[in-house]
């Protein structure tokens, strides 16, 4: 059984992504094609049930179909993978974890709970039951910037001296503060942030990667970009720049006007056009309008031509 460290959880995440049929029903052909893509690509390893997966939206006889599926390729090439345990309900997540260890990931994918903010006496009560269920399997925590129980680097802190079997947690960024606080975390602690804005969290020595949502778009230049920033930051930054203001420009309005993460990170996936992607989303959540992705390309073939060739 896999008893991963903090140390070896680094570089470019690609997240699969739930293709939903008209009629609602998961397309589990397309999701074979997809992991089979993906796990062809040069990224570092391939996570399940993030947001753009949708796993709130998911019986549980298609948790563990798809995560049967996950584990299937991956070990037939080798690949690294993460499961996403998570739900907005403790039970259900804590079962998830017991029913999927044997598929021996990487790591588990953890929220906390959701519904209402946790006391800190409440995270531990959570985080003890989950850490036992899925022990030795070691545990990465997602608490993006939207989480309703949102950590700061000193909860980060400790939550790592207390569970050494935390050894990773994906976080929403943060400011120059930020990064100072959290350069006290390593290397107990593997600090990812958000795809597009990695090549700052290098240049800070904080994130060691990120489940990317470039990765969403081009998993292969995602990792060239990776590769570029350990050997010339200052020409990852440059690139940077440019992809935060194709974001201002055609993503960050989408998510202004309503739309969720889980429908700006499909609509990333589907922009290049490959086989068999859609944006669509699962009832009752609404996906980007197909009928944009061909506006939005060419705006991106022009400001980042590096993530659409």
């Amino acid at each position: 059984m896999n008893k991963s460290t903090s140390v070896e959880l680094k570089g470019i995440w690609a997240s699969i992504q739930l293709p939903i049929l008209p009629d609602q029903r998961i397309d589990y052909e397309t999701l074979q094609d997809e992991i089979e893509y993906l796990a062809s690509t040069s990224v570092h390893g391939i996570y399940s049930n993030g947001t753009a997966a949708e796993f709130y939206n998911q019986t549980e006889a298609e948790f563990d179909e798809i995560h049967g599926l996950l584990a299937s390729i991956c070990k037939k090439v080798n690949r690294p993978f993460q499961i996403g345990a998570s739900h907005m309900s403790p039970i259900i997540s804590l079962e998830r974890v017991k029913r999927s260890k044997s598929l021996d990931p990487f790591a588990f994918q953890i929220i906390l709970p959701h519904w209402m903010k946790l006391n800190n006496h409440e995270i531990f009560a959570f985080l003890d039951r989950m850490i036992e269920a899925a022990d030795p399997v070691p545990i990465v925590l997602y608490n993006p910037g939207h989480a309703q129980t949102y950590l700061t680097p000193i909860d980060f802190k400790r939550l790592s001296d207390k569970y050494p079997q935390i050894i990773g947690i994906k976080t929403g960024g943060g400011d120059a503060f930020w990064y100072e606080q959290c350069r006290s975390l390593q290397p107990d602690l593997a600090i990812f942030v958000p795809g597009h804005r990695l090549a700052t969290g290098i240049k800070e020595g904080v994130a060691q990667g990120s489940y990317s949502n470039m990765a969403c778009l081009h998993p292969n230049a995602t990792r060239r970009w990776y590769d570029t920033m350990l050997d010339d930051i200052e020409e990852s930054l440059r690139l940077e720049k440019r992809l935060q203001a194709f974001f201002e420009k055609c993503i960050l309005p989408l998510s202004k006007s309503g739309y969720s993460d889980a429908a700006l990170d499909k609509f990333l996936w589907s922009l290049r056009g490959r086989k068999n992607t859609h944006p669509r989303l699962r009832w009752p959540y609404q996906g980007i309008d197909p009928s944009l992705i061909h506006k939005v390309r060419e705006v991106g073939e022009k400001a980042i031509p590096e993530f659409f060739y």
